[in-house]
């Protein structure tokens, strides 16, 4: 009897344990710089976000798919309901003008582990 109550102890706990997680939600998962010119090859952008579940959310990782691409992101844990920011930089210097299409890949401990964001644009041939 007394292992049937621990057994059934330990599933609740476990449950509800479970159940309880952070969620992140971002207001956007693409930016579109539209065009810009390669005499000013540096652009930025802000991917807002914010925790909809009932645990802090922290990002473990925010990683972008080439070296021309920097995010930089909240550090702290972000409480339930409260927002934070990821900063996305791309620098086109030395780079082909033309179209270009780059993911960030962010990492969590919220109950979607994982979400990609995208930034694109044109950058144009200086005149």
């Amino acid at each position: 009897m007394k292992k049937f109550v621990l057994t059934t102890m330990m599933l609740v706990c476990g449950i509800a344990f479970a159940s309880a997680q952070a969620e992140i939600k971002f207001d956007k998962l693409v930016h579109d710089f539209g065009k810009f010119s390669e005499s000013a090859p540096v652009v930025s952008t802000t991917f807002s976000f914010t925790n909809t579940g009932d645990q802090p959310l922290v990002i473990n990782q925010a990683v972008a798919s080439c070296g021309c691409t920097v995010p930089e992101y909240t550090k702290e844990p972000i409480q339930p309901g409260k927002k934070g920011e990821i900063k996305v930089t791309y620098n086109g210097t030395g780079k082909f003008p033309g179209h270009f299409k780059k993911s960030i890949t962010v990492r969590t401990n919220g109950k979607v582990e994982m979400t990609r964001l995208y930034i694109e644009g044109t950058m144009e041939e200086k005149k």
